[in-house]
């Protein structure tokens, strides 16, 4: 019976873990420092929170739980050998990723228009650095979706193939992770 059981594996290279976890202690850090600054300006940060369009921060909450989902979709459709679906699930993922900058760079461009700016006050200063860091994030993730969607999957994925792709996943998993702590923290915390 126990030969029958799967045994477990940490999907993906090593590397990507440690960076995933370096990644996260860097933004926890970030968040505590931004929480701190929040706690002795909490006038400062209330009143610059109502200045964010929900609805966009929403859209791009939807955007970036989509293409998690297409993710571990296109995970698993490699694992079945269903690799045309796996191509059009990274396509789908990438696309979410360009529209999800697309709309940060409407809500950025408003902002600015209207004067605000890093320079404004502490809050945004965190939104725009925090915003604008994760932003690096999404880029780099879906120009990854997109060179995992031209993978050649004639050969299967076995070996370094479908490590690639558990790598890719991860970290747009954690570009995902990322993003809903974001939200909550400046569009959802007064």
């Amino acid at each position: 019976m126990a030969s029958d059981r799967k045994t477990a594996h940490l999907p993906g290279e090593e590397g990507i873990w440690l960076f995933v976890i370096g990644d996260m202690v860097m933004f926890t850090a970030l968040f505590a420092i931004m929480l701190h600054y929040r706690s002795k300006n909490l006038e400062v940060f209330g009143a610059a929170h109502r200045l964010l369009d929900q609805r966009l921060g929403l859209v791009n909450t939807a955007l970036m739980l989509s293409s998690s989902w297409c993710v571990a979709t296109a995970v698993r459709s490699a694992r079945t050998g269903r690799f045309a679906a796996t191509r059009a699930l990274l396509i789908a993922a990438a696309l979410c990723g360009i529209l999800f900058a697309c709309i940060k760079y409407i809500e950025w461009a408003e902002k600015i228009k209207v004067g605000l700016n890093p320079t404004t006050n502490d809050f945004f200063m965190f939104y725009f650095a925090l915003t604008g860091i994760h932003l690096v994030h999404v880029v780099i993730g879906t120009v990854v979706l997109i060179f995992l969607s031209k993978t050649r999957w004639a050969q299967g994925a076995r070996g370094n193939t479908m490590r690639n792709l558990e790598s890719g996943a991860t970290f747009w998993h954690l570009v995902d992770l990322l993003w809903i702590v974001l939200f909550a923290l400046l569009y959802l915390v007064p």
